[in-house]
């Protein structure tokens, strides 16, 4: 019997060791990662890549725009940023302010500040917002954006 026991203890002990990092992932390093894929779609945005932004969600990912309903998969979601960057310039300030990782799951709250000018003329349309971005690890290692909703800061 207490042989059996050793051996429970033993394989909890190294279950709960492989728990903080998983196939080689560590946290600092994850969380670099994600960041870089948020700056990466900033910099999309700034540049008016709806593919690249796109690109940056899972298959399945989820938009949650305020006011409107919500958009699934990368077509829509790159569709829904090709129609904004077809009538506006558009400059995007953004970043994490904390970033959580728990295996191959993550989140990323943060904030953002968008300039939209039209091609067409007219006013210059400024807005401020708060974000929370879920993320998924890839089998590659790489994260990607299963579902991204935010909304504004104006009252």
């Amino acid at each position: 019997m207490q042989k059996i026991v050793s051996i429970m203890v033993s394989l909890l002990m190294i279950a709960l060791a492989s728990c903080g990092e998983q196939r080689g992932h560590n946290a600092t390093s994850d969380v670099g990662s994600i960041k870089a894929l948020s700056a990466k779609r900033a910099q999309a945005f700034n540049e008016g890549n709806a593919d690249d932004i796109a690109t940056a969600f899972t298959e399945s990912g989820l938009l949650m725009a305020p006011g409107m309903r919500p958009l699934k998969g990368r077509e829509a979601i790159r569709q829904y940023y090709q129609d904004i960057f077809t009538q506006y310039k558009t400059f995007l300030e953004s970043g994490y302010e904390e970033v959580n990782v728990s295996g191959d799951i993550a989140y990323g709250i943060g904030y953002a500040k968008v300039k939209l000018v039209p091609h067409a003329g007219g006013d210059t349309i400024v807005s401020s917002a708060k974000y929370v971005n879920l993320l998924h690890r890839q089998d590659d290692g790489s994260w990607l954006t299963t579902h991204d909703i935010w909304n504004g800061n104006e009252q």
